[in-house]
């Protein structure tokens, strides 16, 4: 974990709790954590969830790993070390989005299971829900949809630092939810998503 430089900084609490800002959304603040290959339909699925969560009334939002990186995190590359401290910011942020109430769906390769398991740990320390989703498509099928081509360059060795090629994934070893789109549908997996978030207690509709 990055140690913090500063030394003239404090803690401020709010005059607002959580339980306050849960009641005035009618939901608890979570993080979905969608983890897995490039191309294996996280992006697809915690979007297809967003819609159907907002139109059932809830405030949900996507941290998506292409996205954060045109902003936040535009001056990390794809090393072990840029990686890292790229999880570690949206980790950072997600808890903060939950926090505040939010649904959060956070769409990352996140392809090491240390940082996958710090950002658990952030939220565990905040008292705040946590739910890692491994989307657990195969490799041949990922490279098959292949959205962006990048699996074709990477093969070729124009891309370097590729997960799943030249660059490792460490499957979770506890998931909260395993879905594969090479069989389960945007729809589908939204439908299953959402019954396990009522079923926790995160939403109640």
């Amino acid at each position: 974990m990055t140690d913090i430089r500063a030394t003239n900084i404090t803690w401020h609490e709010g005059h607002v709790t959580r339980d306050e800002r849960n009641r005035l959304l009618k939901q608890k603040g979570a993080t979905l954590w969608f983890t897995g290959l490039s191309g294996s339909g996280k992006s697809t699925f915690a979007f297809t969830l967003e819609h159907a969560l907002t139109q059932n009334g809830h405030l949900a939002y996507v941290l998506d790993g292409d996205n954060v990186r045109h902003g936040l995190n535009k001056n990390l590359g794809f090393s072990a070390a840029d990686r890292e401290e790229n999880i570690r910011r949206i980790g950072e942020v997600a808890k903060l989005f939950a926090d505040a109430g939010l649904l959060t769906m956070t769409s990352f390769i996140s392809p090491y299971r240390k940082d996958r398991d710090n950002v658990r740990a952030l939220h565990a320390a905040g008292q705040l829900p946590f739910v890692e989703i491994y989307v657990r498509t195969p490799i041949n099928v990922c490279e098959q949809r292949d959205p962006k081509g990048l699996y074709k360059k990477a093969r070729a060795g124009e891309l370097k630092n590729f997960t799943g090629i030249d660059d490792p994934y460490e499957e979770p070893l506890r998931p909260e939810v395993v879905l594969d789109a090479s069989h389960t549908s945007p729809q589908e997996a939204t439908l299953l998503l959402l019954e396990y978030l009522k079923k926790q207690g995160i939403i109640n509709t």
